[in-house]
């Protein structure tokens, strides 16, 4: 039998997260960057069983890197998180784990979240991208608690405030949640056509028309294949943030990996300046669209 492995982290070592831009916002669309982050708590890493090039398999790699020059030359409010994926996802539900992950976990609740654990990528992965088991034993749920308290309330609770006070300025807000897609899937899909960029509006639900087909114009005008929810339609921070009565949107972008990077070595590759500043170029258009956007 797997032994019970018992940890804590001190969050006092490290950054939890970034923003950019948001003492005085200028636009009414924010940046979410959840899957970038590369900080691993050395506690974690000593209780795992993979070395962290294998842990950040799962990760957005460089898609903050990706986004800078919109956010520092663009003035494009942004938060990001630090902290790796593979430690805890922001972008999934608190009640997406796996209760068999943990030795101390309440025997009441285990019926209720028994099948809410994305095949071992919920909030707290079992599993590394490959489908290797991240930990040799279970974890506690004490611990667990503590990243969600730590990590995730934090992200979620600070993104909440930003949206709050762009509804203030702007009257509606508009949440652009970054993230990076393997090539793989895109080279798979049956549309005959290598997918570049993927916008995701759950089927036309999470923000007007106007938004998502601006912003696949912009990418188009540069020559790249862009789909709206194909292979993904958007995740949890675009359908939890998604509010269109009280005018609070959410779009999910996904970039092919393979235009920027080695998807081996997580290296930058030849095109990264083009493509950053092609991406930048196309939000910055994004932002002044949003600005002078009339209901």
């Amino acid at each position: 039998m797997s032994e019970n492995i018992d940890f804590r982290v001190d969050y006092n070592k490290f950054k939890v997260m970034d923003e950019f831009n948001t003492d005085e916002l200028k636009y009414p669309l924010i940046l979410s960057i959840p899957h970038c982050g590369t900080v691993f708590p050395e506690e974690f890493l000593r209780a795992v069983r993979h070395d962290v090039m294998t842990l950040r398999k799962n990760e957005d790699i460089l898609v903050y890197d990706l986004l800078e020059p919109a956010i520092r030359d663009g003035g494009i409010a942004a938060i990001k998180l630090n902290v790796s994926r593979s430690f805890i996802d922001v972008n999934r539900a608190k009640v997406e784990l796996d209760p068999n992950m943990f030795f101390d976990y309440p025997r009441e609740d285990i019926g209720l979240n028994q099948q809410r654990s994305r095949y071992g990528l919920g909030i707290i992965h079992k599993v590394t991208a490959d489908s290797r088991p991240i930990y040799a034993g279970r974890i506690s749920y004490k611990e667990a608690e503590e990243r969600i308290k730590n990590v995730y309330d934090v992200y979620h609770g600070r993104l909440k405030e930003l949206i709050a006070r762009t509804i203030d300025k702007f009257g509606f807000c508009l949440v652009l949640d970054c993230h990076s897609m393997p090539s793989k899937i895109c080279s798979i899909m049956n549309d005959g056509q290598n997918i570049e960029f993927c916008l995701g509006n759950l089927f036309e639900q999470s923000c007007p028309g106007e938004f998502g087909s601006f912003l696949k114009d912009e990418l188009e005008k540069r020559k790249y294949h862009t789909t709206f929810n194909c292979p993904y339609s958007g995740a949890f921070i675009t359908f939890n943030f998604c509010q269109p009565r009280r005018k609070i949107f959410t779009l999910q972008l996904e970039t092919n990996r393979a235009l920027y990077m080695e998807e081996n070595t997580h290296k930058k590759n030849n095109d990264f300046h083009k493509v950053s500043s092609d991406i930048s170029a196309s939000l910055k258009a994004l932002a002044q669209f949003l600005l002078d956007f009339k209901f």
